[in-house]
């Protein structure tokens, strides 16, 4: 019993290699740090911040895995500051507050100042945001917040206007390959105390794989390596097939910045006629789990804004895709949702019946109202027209079948103003031609007749 109770309570020793190998890794100091050279290059205005000392607020964002946490720690280190750290999703007022009021001691009393760093500042509410702004101001601590999300939508203004902030870009695969080089050789921090046979090919399957992300990157090496048992000679081999079933499918960052991104470039590859772009964004949000009726009701937007007349069976295919997907579901509804993609980029595009309805559409809100023509009423109005006098061949409407192509000039608009102007685009230089006569006639109808 004795034995059992000194077991509880003899602290027990964190094992050297207990905290994950991406944390060990963490680089000390600015020329530890992989990528960001956009950044952190030699003359570059966030490092010449950093080693001059002179910044007091600043906002890093990113996808995961692309340094925020370690360039904010690594910025303590090189200024000598303090550095205290809160999460957007567990924190509240009160460890906020509790934060600055050690800032606030450590300054007073000894001189030194202290690095806030709030990662997820997102998560954040506005209230909880305004908490920071009057100790910014008065220098009593040096924020850095980080996050995953574009900082100029998700983040109040106040903040932003306050701070500097820097986008940080996905690490390229070399770099990425750096990084697992550095945490092998490592036998310190790193793996380097193991005997370790690593093929480049595996090496470059993981940093290809993590798609920028260095943390990625780095748990599925250790996770490797640590599950591999050592051969008879004592060495680990690390070949490609153990990474590629170490990294498993590749998991796409996709938020809510993402999800308006990527659906823009969709419709703008599409817009632009480019298939090829079409499919990789379509495939990108199918495999991120976008819902596929969101994108198939684009399409279907797509089809009668962008092409309209130019191929007027674009915004046939798109509904019906919209229908087979709902008839069929996912995962075969891919199938239809490909084939109105790859039919709408390739089609002719025309936007004048769009464009035509918006030039309507201001004219019906900035201009007189304009009333309906008399002989385009119903029969019922022109004749309590008549009654009040009007003469019967002012309001006579001649009907479109009685005369020869279907067509007689006759006014329907009493500016007669034009709206639509039909491009050379496809089908739609049929209607052009088309048209273009029957406005002609109406032209010439409403011409005085020459003396």
């Amino acid at each position: 019993m004795r034995l059992m109770s000194d077991l509880f309570q003899q602290p027990i020793a964190p094992r050297p290699d207990s905290e994950p190998l991406a944390s060990r890794m963490r680089p000390l100091h600015l020329d530890d740090i992989v990528g960001q050279q956009h950044l952190l290059a030699p003359g570059k205005l966030l490092r010449r911040a950093i080693e001059s000392d002179r910044f007091t607020s600043l906002i890093f964002y990113g996808p995961p895995g692309t340094g925020k946490t370690s360039l904010a720690s690594v910025v303590a280190r090189v200024t000598g500051s303090r550095f205290e750290s809160l999460n957007g999703v567990e924190s509240n007022v009160a460890e906020i507050r509790a934060k600055i009021d050690q800032a606030r001691h450590y300054r007073e009393m000894r001189g030194q100042s202290t690095i806030l760093f709030i990662d997820e500042i997102h998560r954040f509410n506005k209230s909880q945001q305004d908490v920071l702004l009057p100790h910014i101001e008065r220098g009593a601590i040096r924020f850095i917040g980080a996050t995953t999300h574009n900082p100029f939508y998700h983040i109040n203004s106040p903040l932003t206007s306050r701070s500097q902030i820097f986008p940080l870009e996905p690490v390229s695969t070399d770099d990425l390959l750096t990084v697992l080089r550095r945490a092998l050789s490592d036998p310190e921090r790193g793996l380097g105390k193991l005997a370790i046979d690593a093929d480049p090919q595996a090496l470059h399957h993981i940093a290809e794989k993590s798609d920028g992300d260095v943390r990625k990157a780095l748990t599925a090496l250790e996770l490797a390596i640590l599950t591999t048992p050592a051969e008879d000679d004592g060495v680990i081999h690390f070949t490609i097939d153990i990474a590629a079933e170490s990294i498993q499918k590749k998991v796409i960052a996709y938020d809510d910045d993402q999800h308006y991104d990527t659906i823009s470039a969709f419709i703008k590859s599409i817009r632009g006629s480019d298939p090829d772009a079409a499919l990789y964004w379509l495939a990108k949000m199918l495999h991120a789990g976008e819902d596929p009726r969101f994108i198939s009701r684009r399409l279907v937007i797509l089809a009668s804004e962008d092409i309209g007349l130019a191929d007027p069976a674009a915004l046939r295919i798109a509904i019906d895709a919209h229908h087979a997907l709902e008839f069929i579901g996912m995962p075969e509804g891919r199938i239809p949702l490909a084939h109105a993609a790859v039919y709408l980029a390739a089609a002719a595009k025309s936007n004048a019946a769009y464009m035509g309805l918006n030039l309507a559409m201001k004219d019906v809100a900035e201009g007189r109202t304009l009333a309906v023509p008399e002989h385009l009423r119903t029969p019922s109005r022109k004749s309590l027209a008549q009654r009040g006098g009007r003469p019967a061949e002012e309001m006579e409407y001649l009907y479109s079948h009685d005369f020869p192509e279907g067509y007689v000039p006759q006014a329907y608009l009493p500016q007669g103003k034009r709206y639509y102007q039909p491009t050379t685009h496809g089908h739609e230089r049929k209607i052009k031609e088309r048209l273009d006569h029957l406005r002609q006639l109406f032209d010439q109808a409403q011409s005085p007749p020459s003396k």
